[in-house]
């Protein structure tokens, strides 16, 4: 079938992205869903920092891609041996397809899917191969296996968890990469116990999630780092009882100084160097430092190994959230139904799909926190 879809044609391009153009909005062929796969008629999807990130080239991947990973929609067919989705369901996507037979799946831990994680990095679906073609036959790589910057989608029935119908689709799709990634770094990975403290360096999507979930936990103190004053006032009015700008060369003193030593949890949000160092810095003796940020495969950062043992301070990665999606995507929607977590307050800006490189410059210059693409 044909379709239109949001196509990265180049990594690297100048801003701004309106101007260059890296993202073509084209007409493409979909072929039919195969076994084990559905074909999801798409009505919303998030614009997230993760696919800033492909344009940019802060993480290499093959194009021309399909871009998008965070969204909900409908099923509108199914392939051959589905038995999880019939047509009519609502669903959300999962940018990591967990194949349920390996390692880290019979342990508990989908994000870490090994036939996942290799389909993702070949711009391939969990089956093998790619169902999206253009000019002639070209094929098209798929963003880890979702592509949802396009009026439907071929994927896999293991990238995709059946929502409550009643949840506005604007909202599901936020459940598809942010809140998943900045909940779960708090509840799964950090494990954070009720009435703590916690540092969220980096306000973006992900990061101000991870805030409402600190702050769901009754969090004592809640620090909020970012450079960017816009994303610290949005902190505030989320929750943050205290706030600093990273690009003051004191900040991690003047951190430690007003929390008298301090955050017991620190949550990394912003990819880089910087940002890791910043969070390990603000972290009091016995503390642990959740990283979720995505950095070029090339950064490392630095940190002063006698504080790591002296201090027994943790440092741990987390990726998807750490979830079990089947699990806690239906739950974490409970908890924002229950009023719990408020996440649609992270939404700025509702765009249509042929305003997708504009959508990526707003976001690029922290114009606003979540845009979501309406079908």
């Amino acid at each position: 079938m044909k379709m239109r879809a949001a196509i990265l044609t180049a990594t690297k391009t100048p801003k701004p992205y309106a101007t260059s153009r890296p993202v073509e909005v084209a007409e493409i062929e979909l072929d039919a869903p195969g076994a084990g796969e559905v074909l999801v008629e798409m009505r919303a999807a998030g614009v997230c920092h993760s696919d800033l990130s492909i344009i940019n080239g802060t993480r290499p991947r093959p194009t021309p891609m399909a871009l998008g990973h965070e969204a909900a929609g409908i099923i509108a067919d199914v392939g051959v041996g589905v038995n999880r989705f019939k047509k009519g369901d609502h669903v959300a996507f999962v940018f990591v397809p967990s194949c349920g037979h390996c390692i880290p799946c019979v342990s508990g831990r989908p994000a870490l899917c090994e036939p996942g994680a290799k389909a993702n990095l070949e711009g391939k679906l969990l089956g093998g191969g790619r169902r999206l073609s253009w000019k002639g036959g070209e094929n098209i790589y798929h963003q880890v296996g979702v592509s949802c910057f396009a009026d439907y989608a071929v994927a896999s029935e293991r990238s995709l968890i059946k929502i409550d119908n009643s949840l506005p689709f604007d909202e599901a799709a936020l459940f598809s990469c942010a809140v998943i990634t900045g909940v779960g770094a708090v509840l799964n990975a950090a494990q954070m116990p009720i009435g703590s403290t916690a540092a969220i360096v980096g306000c973006g999507g992900v990061g101000l999630n991870a805030l409402l979930a600190a702050k769901m936990l009754g969090a004592e103190r809640i620090v909020a780092i970012d450079t960017d004053e816009r994303k610290l006032t949005h902190a505030q009015q989320l929750g943050a009882t205290d706030t600093f700008n990273a690009t003051d060369n004191r900040c991690i003193k003047d951190v430690r100084d007003a929390t008298n030593g301090g955050l017991a949890y620190a949550f990394e949000a912003a990819g880089t160097a910087e940002a890791m160092e910043t969070a390990y810095g603000v972290t009091r003796r016995g503390g642990t430092v959740t990283s979720v940020g995505l950095s070029h495969p090339e950064t490392s950062f630095q940190i002063q190994h006698v504080s790591l043992v002296a201090e027994e301070k943790t440092i741990k990665g987390c990726y998807l959230g750490s979830c079990v999606p089947a699990r806690d995507i239906p739950l974490y929607i409970n908890f924002y139904q229950r009023g719990l977590l408020p996440v649609n307050k992270l939404i700025t800006r509702k765009v249509p799909l042929n305003e997708i490189n504009e959508a990526f410059d707003r976001l690029d210059t922290g114009e606003d926190l979540r845009q979501v693409i309406i079908f």
